[in-house]
């Protein structure tokens, strides 16, 4: 199947022959739907907190967070391209729908609204205006979204890369440091290094933190190869293979490479303005502070356990009501044992109101139990479609991850993928059609075999802008 020309490139791409070949049977074979077993709810595995309970939780992060290595990790690669989509319909195309009407309207409503006037008059054509955002002038087209100027305050505009940084310094804050770890694309570095350096000062001092921040790419050796519409290896006109990168599963390599006690998630858009974020640092606390209980009762059994010395049926009893595992009826020490050391996350989860994006569902395992897990709606069957409107609620997007075991020693997370819950889509490239492989998702299945934990938190922390008209929604006003 392969010449010597394309195991070199194969190499060079920090692939092996035989995992390329295994991407191809991916393609042949198709990827398996989850076994879904029904949607999780308040009464079946959405933890919903009292503001007694939430106060507790938010309590003990707060008194362990000077202990402990904290990490905020937001996955900020790629353009905003599809944030822009319509506008480039309606510059290149002549396409004209609501939502450049509503753009053109509000248009001295957006922040960046100061900025774009410096490359065109409020007297210019719409479709000067609009080019002017997202090609010569503002450039949005190509910049990715953490660049993009999204909210305005009386002493300035802020960029999404920003509130991240004021985010960080109100819950991730470790004894005065604030450690942010950004994923990026190679071509968008040194914007962002460029505008931290102007910025961060101000932020230090506004907040008396010092912030550590790095940054990472997406590794090569996580593309996938592309292939024909007949699962054969697409190849370039120059007659190169042709490789992708693997979707945001792919950053769970970057994940697993950060050294820390807990680590935060948020993508780069979910943020809002000062007077509404509230909510958002006293639940990002909250879902820390269910986290930092559950690693230490979890250190507790561990031990029993080990020292055989556990009441079995006091750790099945805290396996299933705090760590959300259903066990089958002939569970064990060894199984048990199993279940505990695993790397925990605790997922807020937003009442759907209509928003995209994965539920919250229970899954059957081999092992005979049924876990937590994030799916989207291409991984569930047909036959289970009813399932996704049970579902009383949405993945926003919005972890805390505990990576260590008990001894403190680092979990690497690459054990704990299900490698068959990858996705395949339809693409092209060069006016031909081609096959991609997208590798399973972070948050759903490079996280299939974690334990998990669903809290319901309020819509108030959900705040996403997938296209530009979302600015102007009241939560980043």
């Amino acid at each position: 199947m392969f010449t010597e020309k394309d195991i070199k490139e194969i190499g060079a791409h920090g692939l092996t022959v035989g995992g390329v070949e295994r991407q191809i049977e991916n393609f042949r074979r198709g990827f398996p739907y989850l076994k879904v077993v029904s949607a999780a709810s308040p009464a079946d595995g959405i933890m919903v907190l009292s503001q007694q309970g939430m106060d507790e939780a938010r309590s003990e992060y707060e008194k362990a967070v000077d202990s402990l290595d904290v990490v905020k990790f937001v996955p900020a690669s790629g353009a905003a391209t599809r944030m822009f989509k319509e506008l480039f319909e309606f510059v290149n195309e002549g396409k004209r729908g609501k939502g450049i009407d509503v753009l053109l309207d509000h248009l001295s409503e957006f922040a960046f609204y100061p900025e774009l006037m410096q490359y065109v008059s409020p007297d210019a054509d719409d479709v000067t205006k609009v080019s002017a955002i997202i090609k010569d002038g503002l450039c949005y087209g190509s910049k990715p979204k953490g660049l993009v100027t999204f909210h305005a305050y009386p002493e300035g505009v802020r960029k999404a890369v920003e509130e991240h940084l004021v985010e960080g310094a109100m819950y991730a804050s470790s004894n005065g440091r604030v450690k942010i770890h950004f994923t990026v694309s190679p071509e968008h570095i040194e914007g962002f290094r460029a505008l931290l350096a102007e910025k961060q000062p101000l932020y230090e001092k506004r907040f008396g933190v010092k912030y550590d921040i790095s940054f990472s790419v997406q590794k090569a050796s996580t593309d996938t190869i592309a292939v024909n519409p007949d699962n054969t290896p697409f190849r370039t006109d120059d007659g190169h293979l042709l490789f992708r990168p693997a979707g945001h599963g792919a950053l769970n390599e970057n994940l697993n490479d950060i050294d820390a006690d807990i680590i935060f998630i948020k993508n780069i858009d979910n943020v809002t303005t000062d007077a509404r974020k509230g909510d958002t640092v006293a639940w990002k606390k909250t879902l820390a502070g269910v986290l930092v209980r559950l690693q230490r009762e979890v250190a507790r059994h561990l031990e029993a356990l080990r020292a055989g010395k556990a009441d079995i049926a006091a750790v099945a009893r805290f396996a299933m009501k705090d760590l959300c595992v259903k066990l089958p009826q002939n569970y064990d020490a060894a199984l048990l044992e199993a279940l505990l050391d695993r790397p925990i996350r605790v997922c807020g989860m937003v009442r759907n109101e209509g928003e995209p994006g994965g539920g919250p569902f229970w899954v059957s395992n081999a092992d005979g139990t049924q876990t937590l897990q994030i799916a989207e709606s291409s991984q569930i069957s047909p036959d289970d479609m009813h399932l996704m409107k049970d579902a009383t609620h949405f993945n926003p997007v919005d972890l805390v991850c505990g990576v260590r075991r008990a001894d403190g020693s680092k979990f690497d997370l690459t054990k704990y993928v299900d490698p068959a819950t990858g996705f395949i889509s339809s693409k092209s490239s060069g006016g031909r059609d081609l096959r991609a492989q997208e590798l399973p998702g972070l948050w759903n299945g490079a996280m299939a075999h974690w334990n998990t934990v669903f809290v319901d938190v309020p819509v108030t922390t959900f705040s996403p802008v997938k296209v530009v008209q979302d600015l102007l929604r009241p939560q980043h006003r």
